[in-house]
This record gives structure tokens, C-alpha cells and sequence, in this order.
């Protein structure tokens, strides 16, 4: 009895941590597993207990290098590393973990246990100070991110010119970030310029720099923002507006890699790759004569298209849930998800603002939670006052449609570890029917 008081205080305790805690046997299986474990992981106590360890931590590391292993083959503590796991909502967790080994009362090995610190957080703020973006970063299981993702892969390694084009929102600024960081340049400077932000006859002299006595003011010489990123990457957000006088310079530069200062008398050579970005239709701006053709077919070399928001549907719950936990990490609240109409307010919006805007909506809620929910009254007021969906809702298109299906077939899936017989079960159909919808969507 005794022995039981202990453990359950000791529970208690272990349940109040912001640390997650879990213990295994010599045979691997898990024997604890507090709160912060649940919440890490997305298992509950009652799922993890008796289960082997790497069906719950879903690591890289599980089969060849987990640090618990290590500790219990060698004795010896591992301390403060870090580590990413998959939860079991498929997304990415960084961690901070200790390894030790259990010992009984005599010093035999009973198990090890270990100690999982997330640093949702702190990743986030690295990667605001660092800008360290990775592929990770931009969430998305529409097919047509996959096959961006595809894309990527390929050219962002090269120093081939890139145009991206997309909304206002979309995340054309952590794309053009992401191909930095995963070019041979990503030691280098990397630049961004908001074409649309600089007035038109200061624009030259911010990209190229000038000469002292080029103008009145110009006291000494000032570098341009491409010698400023020499060796690295040079990104135009909003090159559209880039004035029609200045593109002839600016084609210059990709076509011989040199351009002329203000005021100078001869040519400097860069050496930079450019990332350019638009939201507006430069075919167009060409044919009506706003935009160079020569400039326009030099930047697209090669040329990437980030979807709106309303075109991924599938998308908007792995965003509503990577924000959630990414802002909620940041503002120090356990903030865990939405309640059911907070929810479905945000999967009727139709979201003319795109990432950028849920992203907006998100945080607002995790500043105003009082709960470990996002309550409807927690959203933006122009959200909460939109008319909820009708009963009866207008018909999706047919490519909406098939979206949403094969993403809950997915979803159902996986919470039944592709187990047909639950998965067609929980789904109120036969398993014929599963069977021929997974050949469908080629799940």
C-alpha cells in the first residue's frame, strides 16, 4: 500500500513537469508515460502503456541510434540532445532529450527512462533570429505541394533563376527562404528586397549602390544590396514594380553579371543568384508593354506557382494544428486546438489572405484563449460574425471533392494503422468499398 502511495505521488508530480517522461523495460515496452508525453505525442497514457517504445516515437533515430539504447548498453547518461520526432498527427516535433538507465535497489538494470523537453518554441524563435527555414517548414499534403516539394528538390540546389508567383499570402517569401537554405550559397548572404516598398527613384541606387558625387547628397560610396549579398542570394519580392527603366539594368545583371553603379565609370561584376516573386500576371504586364519581354523570360527560368489557400483544402487542418502549437509554444499557454465551432469557422472561411491570414487568425485566438481551447469567441471579430455553413452545403467542385475524401481516407488510416477492417468500420463502409476508394486516390 505504501508502495502505491509512493507511485501515485510520484505521478502527480510527474504529471505537473513541463517535461514529457516515460519509462521502458528491458524488453522495450513502456511502463510511464506522463501528460507532457501525452501531449508531445498525441498518444494517451491508456494507448502507449505495453506498447514498444518506437511505436509510439516514431523517430528516425529508433532503429540504429536511439540515445535510450545507448544509455542502457553503456551505463552512461546521454544528456541534452536533440532529436525530431513525427506525433501521432504526423507532424514534426523537435525535442531536447535525456537518457538514463533504471536501476533497482541492488543495481540491476530494470529499465531506462527518458525525458523529452519540446522545443517547439525555441526552434521558432532561432528560426526568426537565424532564418533557417527547411523544407518542414512549409506544411503541406495537397498534391499539388507534393509535387512542388518535388520540384524543389531539384532546382533549389542549382544557381538556375527562379520565379515564383502566387497571391498575396501564399508564402512566397519562406519559399524563396527554403531555396536559400538548401543551395550551395546558404553560408552566404541572403537579401530581400520589397520592390513595391522603395520609391521608384530610390530604387537604382538601394539594389545597385552609387558613387561619391554621383548626386548631391552622396558624401561617400555606398554599396548596393547585390554587392551587399555577393556569393548569396538576392530575392525581389513584388518585381512587378520594379520601374520600367531600371529592368534593362536589372536584365544586365542576369544576362553578364555586372552592373554600373550611380556615378561610376565602369562595371562591377556579382556573383548572386536571384529569386524573384510576383503576385500579378507578367505575361500580361508584358504584352501591354509594362514589363521587358527579355527580363521576363531571363527571370522564369525556372518558375514555381504557390497555390491559394481555398485550393488546398486538405491543407487547412495540418496548418490550423502546426500554428496552434507553434504560437502557443511561443506564447508560454498550453494551448492544445479549437473547439468544435471555433473549428469549423475556420474551415468555412474562404481565406482571400491566404497562409498568411489563418496564420493571423491563429494567433489572435492563442492570445485571447483563456482554456486549453480556442473558443469561436476567441477568433477575429469579421470571422465570428460570417454565417455559420448551411445545413444543406453548396456543392463542392468535383476536384474539392476528391480532395477531401482522399484526405479523410488518409486520416482514417492511419488512426487505424491502415487496418482495413477498423479503418471501413469507422467509416460506415465495406471493406470492398475501402478497397476500391484506396485504388482510387492511390493510397
Amino acid at each position: 500500500m505504501e508502495n502505491d502511495i509512493d507511485f501515485n505521488g510520484l505521478k502527480r508530480i510527474l504529471d505537473s513537469v513541463a517535461l514529457g517522461v516515460f519509462t521502458v523495460d528491458q524488453e522495450w515496452i513502456i511502463s510511464f508515460f506522463n501528460k507532457e508525453a501525452e501531449r508531445i505525442t498525441g498518444f494517451s497514457a491508456g494507448q502507449a502503456l505495453g506498447k514498444r517504445c518506437w511505436e509510439i516515437f516514431n523517430s528516425d533515430r529508433c532503429d540504429k541510434r536511439c540515445y535510450l539504447r545507448r544509455a542502457m548498453d553503456s551505463g552512461k547518461n546521454v544528456v541534452k540532445v536533440r532529436v525530431e520526432i513525427i506525433n501521432r498527427n504526423k507532424r514534426r516535433i523537435p525535442l531536447e532529450i535525456t537518457a538514463a538507465v533504471l536501476h533497482d535497489e541492488q543495481g540491476r538494470i530494470l529499465g531506462g527512462v527518458e525525458s523529452m523537453l519540446d522545443l517547439t518554441a525555441r526552434q521558432a524563435l532561432e528560426k526568426t533570429i537565424r532564418q533557417s527555414y527547411k523544407y518542414s517548414d512549409i506544411v503541406g499534403r495537397d498534391p499539388t505541394m507534393q509535387r512542388l516539394f518535388k520540384t524543389l528538390d531539384v532546382v533549389a540546389p542549382s544557381d538556375a533563376t527562379m520565379l515564383l508567383r502566387g497571391e498575396t499570402g501564399t508564402g512566397k517569401d519562406l519559399l524563396a527562404r527554403v531555396i536559400h537554405n538548401n543551395s550551395p550559397r546558404k553560408t552566404k548572404p541572403y537579401v530581400k528586397v520589397n520592390c513595391a516598398a522603395i520609391p521608384a527613384n530610390l530604387l537604382e541606387s538601394e539594389l545597385f549602390g552609387y558613387r561619391k558625387g554621383a548626386f548631391t547628397d552622396a558624401q561617400q560610396d555606398k554599396p548596393g544590396l547585390f554587392r551587399q549579398a555577393q556569393g548569396g542570394t538576392v530575392f525581389l519580392d513584388e518585381v512587378a514594380d520594379i520601374p520600367r527603366e531600371l529592368q534593362a539594368k536589372l536584365f544586365q545583371v542576369l544576362d553578364e553579371q555586372v552592373y554600373h553603379p550611380l556615378g561610376a565609370t565602369q562595371a562591377e561584376r556579382v556573383d548572386v543568384r536571384l529569386v524573384a516573386a510576383t503576385n500579378r500576371d507578367l505575361g500580361t504586364m508584358v504584352e501591354s508593354g509594362e514589363f521587358r519581354s527579355d527580363l521576363y523570360y531571363r527571370l522564369r527560368v525556372v518558375e514555381l506557382t504557390l497555390p491559394p489557400l481555398r485550393e488546398r483544402l486538405c491543407d487547412i487542418p495540418l496548418l490550423i494544428e502546426h500554428f496552434t502549437a507553434e504560437i502557443a509554444a511561443c506564447q508560454g499557454k498550453q494551448v492544445l486546438g479549437l473547439e468544435p465551432r471555433a473549428l469549423q469557422r475556420l474551415l468555412d472561411y474562404k481565406y482571400p489572405g491566404n497562409v498568411r491570414e489563418l496564420r493571423h487568425m491563429i494567433e489572435h485566438g492563442v492570445v485571447l484563449a483563456t482554456s486549453d481551447q480556442i473558443m469561436v469567441e476567441d477568433l477575429p471579430q469579421y470571422l465570428v460574425a460570417e454565417p455559420l455553413s448551411s445545413p444543406e452545403p453548396l456543392p463542392l467542385k468535383e476536384p474539392d471533392l476528391r480532395a477531401r475524401e482522399a484526405e479523410i481516407l488518409r486520416q482514417a488510416l492511419e488512426e487505424h494503422g491502415h487496418r482495413m477492417a477498423e479503418t471501413a468500420q469507422a467509416l460506415g463502409i465495406d471493406r470492398s468499398t475501402l478497397w476500391r476508394r484506396r485504388k482510387k486516390y492511390g493510397i
